[in-house]
C-alpha cells in the first residue's frame, strides 16, 4: 500500500508489498527536494516500522537513485493519526504549523488537535481560528502554514514645529508688467508685532505596545519632545504649546533659534543688495542711504553715512550723523525729532524738532523748533513752516537768497485745516444733490400717490446720503472752528538769531508779516499785533 500522504513533497515514499516494506528516495529536484537522513528514519520510527534495517535507509538517501529497496519485512502498515508540529518566529511574532499526513487510516487533523499543539509551545495569543478552521476543511500538509500574528508596537510621534512665518524670503527682484526689474522692493525684512504668534508646538504621541504570539507585552517608544527654538526676543506660552514675540521687531534665525530684535541693522549702505527698507522697529544704517531707496521705520532711523536723494520715514526720530543730499528728491518724515549735521534740496516733516547746523533750499513743516546750532547754524533758501520757536546763527545769506520763515502755528493744523476747507465744499454739494432728490421723489409721491420699487430705493439712498452729509458737515465745521481758534491764538512763535538776518528773508508770525530790507544781527523777531519787532536777545 502506498503512503498517500507523503506525496506532498515527493522526495521519498514508504510502500507495504506483500513481501516487505519498500523505500524509495527519488532523485533531487531542485531545492524542494532535499532530503535528510534522520528525517527518513524518524518518519519510519514514527510508523511503527517493525524490524527496519537503518543501514538500507542510509545507503538509499545517499543513492537516491529513485529504485525501491527493502528496508523490513512484510507487515500491517501501522494506524497513525495526522501529527501537528507548531513552532515561531525568532522574533515570536509569528506561529506556524507543519502538519504531517494521517496514515494508514489514521484520523486527519482536528480544530482541537491544531490548537493543543499551539498551546504546548506556548502560542496563546493573536491564533488566527478562522486560518485554522480553514486548514481542517481543505488540509495541506507537509506545508508550514501561518496560523497566528503577533500585534506589532507602534512608536509613538515625536513631537514636531509649525513655523506661522515665511522661513525663506524670496529675495529674487520683482519683474514688472513693462518687463523692467524692481531691485529696491526685495522684502527681505520680517516684521514681527508683539504677542504675535510665531511657532506653535505640536505634542508627541506615546507609543501602542505590542504582543507576541507567546503573549509578552512588547514594548513601544513614546515620541521625543520637540526641541524648543527659543532664542531672544521670544516667550513660550504657559501651556507650552507656542512660542510668541515679546517686542515689536525683526524677525531672524540665529543658530536655529528664533529671534526677534528690536533694531535692524544694515552693516554697509542701502543699495540694490538690500532694496528697499520697512520695519517694524528701529533701522540703524551704518554706511550710506543712496538715490531712489527708501527707509520706513515703526521706531528710529539712524544713518552713520551720507543720505542722498532717498526717502526716509520714521515714526520715531531721524539721527543722520552725517547728513543729507537730496538733490530735490530726498523726504525726511519722522513722527519725533530730526538731528542732522547738514539738509540740503529735500523735504521735510517733522513732528517735533529739527535740530542741525546747517538746512539749506529745504521745504521744511516742523510741528515744534528748529534749532540750528554748531559752527554753521544757518537756515537758507527754502520754505520753512514752524510750529513754535526758531533758533539759527544765520537767517538766509549775503547774497540774498529768498527765504520763508512761518512761526507761531503748526504747519499740519495748516494742512488739515486746508483740506477740511475743501472737504466741506464737497459735502455741501452732496448734502445739496441729496436734498434735491428727496425733493424731486417726494413731489412724484404726492402727484402718483405711491413710488415704483425702483423709486423707493432711490428715496432711501438719497435719505441715507442727506444723513451722512449733514453729519460730516457738522464734524468738519466744528474741527475748523477749533483749528482757527487755535490759530487766532497761537501767534506767539519767536525767531532767535545770534549772527545776521538778511535781505531776502520773509518772516511770518502769527498773521503778521516782514520782509527783511536790511541786515540786522543778534535780534529777536517776534509779533506785536499786526506787526513783526526786533528785540534783544
Amino acid at each position: 500500500m502506498m503512503d498517500g500522504g507523503i506525496h506532498q513533497n515527493k522526495s521519498y515514499e514508504i510502500t507495504y508489498r506483500e513481501d516487505g516494506v519498500y523505500l524509495t528516495v527519488y532523485p533531487p529536484v531542485g531545492l524542494l527536494s532535499k532530503i535528510d537522513e534522520n528525517d527518513v528514519l524518524n518518519h519510519v520510527a514514527r510508523k511503527g516500522i517493525k524490524g527496519y534495517r537503518a543501514n538500507v535507509i542510509t545507503d538509499a538517501v545517499k543513492r537516491r537513485d529513485g529504485t525501491p529497496v527493502k528496508i523490513a519485512e512484510a507487515q500491517e502498515e501501522a494506524r497513525m493519526d495526522a501529527f501537528v508540529d507548531a513552532y515561531t518566529s525568532d522574533d515570536k511574532m509569528q506561529a506556524f504549523i507543519q502538519v504531517s499526513p494521517p496514515e494508514g487510516g489514521g484520523n486527519a487533523p482536528t480544530f482541537e488537535m491544531i490548537v493543543r499543539a499551539l498551546q504546548d509551545k506556548g502560542i496563546v495569543a493573536c491564533i488566527n481560528e478562522k486560518k485554522i478552521r480553514e486548514f481542517v476543511s481543505n488540509p495541506v500538509y507537509n506545508v508550514p502554514v501561518l496560523v497566528a500574528e503577533g500585534i506589532p508596537p507602534e512608536n509613538g510621534k515625536n513631537g514636531s514645529l509649525r513655523y506661522l512665518f515665511d522661513m525663506e524670503k524670496d529675495r529674487k527682484p520683482i519683474i514688472l508688467e513693462d518687463g523692467t526689474v524692481n531691485y529696491k522692493d526685495l522684502n527681505l525684512i520680517e516684521n514681527i508685532t508683539k504677542d504675535q504668534k510665531l511657532v506653535e508646538i505640536i505634542p508627541p504621541t506615546p507609543g501602542k505596545s505590542g504582543m507576541t504570539v507567546t503573549g509578552a507585552e512588547v514594548k513601544a517608544l513614546d515620541g521625543k519632545p520637540a526641541v524648543v527654538p527659543r532664542g531672544r526676543g521670544v516667550y513660550l506660552n504657559p501651556e507650552g504649546t507656542a512660542l510668541f514675540a515679546e517686542i515689536d521687531g525683526q524677525l531672524k534665525i540665529v543658530d536655529g533659534k528664533i529671534n526677534v530684535f528690536s533694531v535692524y541693522e544694515v552693516p554697509a549702505d542701502v543699495d540694490n543688495s538690500t532694496g528697499n527698507i520697512r520695519f517694524i522697529g528701529n533701522v540703524v544704517v551704518r554706511g550710506n542711504v543712496l538715490s531712489g531707496f527708501e527707509i520706513e521705520a515703526g521706531g528710529d532711523i539712524e544713518v552713520n553715512g551720507v543720505v542722498e536723494g532717498a526717502r526716509l520715514r520714521a515714526a520715531g526720530n531721524i539721527i543722520l550723523k552725517r547728513g543729507m543730499v537730496g538733490g530735490g528728491k530726498g523726504e525726511l518724515l519722522a513722527g519725533g525729532d530730526i538731528i542732522a549735521k547738514f539738509v540740503e534740496n529735500c523735504k521735510i516733516e517733522v513732528g517735533g524738532d529739527l535740530k542741525a547746523e546747517a538746512v539749506m533750499h529745504c521745504d521744511v513743516k516742523c510741528g515744534n523748533s528748529i534749532i540750528l546750532g554748531g559752527r554753521k547754524g544757518f537756515l537758507v533758501g527754502g520754505t520753512a513752516r514752524v510750529g513754535k520757536y526758531v533758533e539759527v546763527k544765520f537767517l538766509g545769506n549775503q547774497m540774498f537768497t529768498q527765504t520763508v520763515v512761518e512761526v507761531g502755528f503748526d504747519p499740519h493744523l495748516r494742512e488739515r485745516l486746508k483740506f477740511l476747507k475743501a472737504e466741506i465744499v464737497k459735502m455741501e454739494e452732496g448734502l445739496s444733490k441729496a436734498n434735491q432728490a428727496i425733493a424731486v421723489l417726494n413731489k412724484i409721491k404726492a402727484a402718483t400717490g405711491d413710488l415704483t420699487p425702483e423709486k423707493r430705493e432711490l428715496l432711501a439712498k438719497s435719505t441715507r446720503s442727506r444723513f451722512y452729509h449733514e453729519n460730516k458737515l457738522m464734524e468738519y465745521k466744528k474741527e475748523m472752528a477749533e483749528i482757527e481758534e487755535r490759530l487766532q491764538q497761537g501767534a506767539t512763535g519767536k525767531i532767535k538769531v545770534y549772527g545776521s538776518v538778511y535781505p531776502g528773508v520773509r518772516v511770518v508770525i502769527g498773521n503778521a508779516m516782514l520782509y527783511i530790507k536790511e541786515e540786522a544781527k543778534y535780534c529777536t523777531l517776534y509779533s506785536d499785533g499786526a506787526d513783526i519787532r526786533f528785540g534783544a536777545l
